[in-house]
């Protein structure tokens, strides 16, 4: 098994788990992590609950299962998934995870 490309904060692991057992996440399903729109205006980021298909990875971070579509990969590596919650945001924010020199 290869080496989760992206990171989560606890903080993000908590409202993951807390997300699975408020909206009874069916057991086959697994956190979707994945980009979108890799064009002129850059990568969107994605993330919900899928069923695994063929062509996928899956990992398991604090006992949560994760499955990212393979060719997404570079898009995702060094990327941190955090939760941040204000006064008028709230929701899951990618971040780069890389240091810069």
């Amino acid at each position: 098994m290869s080496r989760l490309p992206v990171r989560f904060t606890e903080r993000a692991l908590e409202e993951i788990s807390g997300i699975m057992l408020r909206k009874n996440i069916p057991a086959g399903y697994a956190l979707r992590v994945g980009a979108a729109g890799a064009g002129c205006s850059g990568v969107r980021f994605i993330i919900g609950f899928d069923t695994e298909k063929p062509g996928d990875a899956s990992f398991e971070v604090n006992q949560v299962k994760v499955i990212i579509e393979k060719k997404h990969f570079l898009h995702l590596a060094g990327m941190k998934v955090d939760f941040l919650e204000n006064e008028t945001e709230r929701g899951f924010v990618f971040e780069s995870d890389s240091v810069s020199f």
